[in-house]
């Protein structure tokens, strides 16, 4: 579920857990989007080293280009301007 609240998008993972077709939705918000808040609902991971897990994931899907800070629960993903060298 994809909430805009003050230019922000905001996304929750839920008990299903994070999916291809999350992952996809996630792709699909940066085509346009720079920065994008990440919830991660307690139903969908036991404790904070788990969500780092799933952020990490997320991240290796979205590619070089993307970072992230995760802040309890809640994950701020962040596109960068140019494209990362290797």
């Amino acid at each position: 579920m994809v909430k805009e609240r003050s230019e922000i998008l905001q996304l929750q993972i839920g008990k299903n857990g994070l999916t291809d077709g999350v992952i996809a939705q996630i792709k699909r918000v940066f085509e346009n989007e720079k920065i994008m808040k990440i919830s991660i609902l307690k139903s969908a991971c036991r404790d904070k080293a788990e969500a780092k897990q799933m952020c990490d994931k997320i991240l290796g899907a979205l590619g070089k280009n993307f970072t992230y800070r995760l802040i309890g629960y809640v994950a701020t993903f962040i596109k960068f301007r140019r494209n990362v060298q290797a």
